[in-house]
């Protein structure tokens, strides 16, 4: 029996990265500015939302609250 070729492919860190920007390049390319502003604006903004509400759960449950270090 001969090989079938579905071998997997073993892909580098950089792949994602590299194919998320291509995507977001021609996603938005075309786009007037103003468009990509409100685009990216909402982008950063839930990212920061984000960032704050993880933060806010992760002292809420004690992993970074204030007087837990020891020593």
């Amino acid at each position: 029996m001969g090989e079938s070729g579905t071998d997997p492919i073993l892909a580098s860190k950089w792949d994602i990265p590299f194919v998320v920007f291509g995507v977001v390049r021609v996603a938005f390319g075309n786009l007037p500015l103003w468009a990509k502003a409100i685009v990216f604006g909402l982008v950063g903004a839930l990212a920061v939302w984000t960032g704050i509400t993880w933060l806010r759960e992760r002292r809420r449950s004690g992993g970074l609250g204030r007087g837990d270090r020891t020593g």
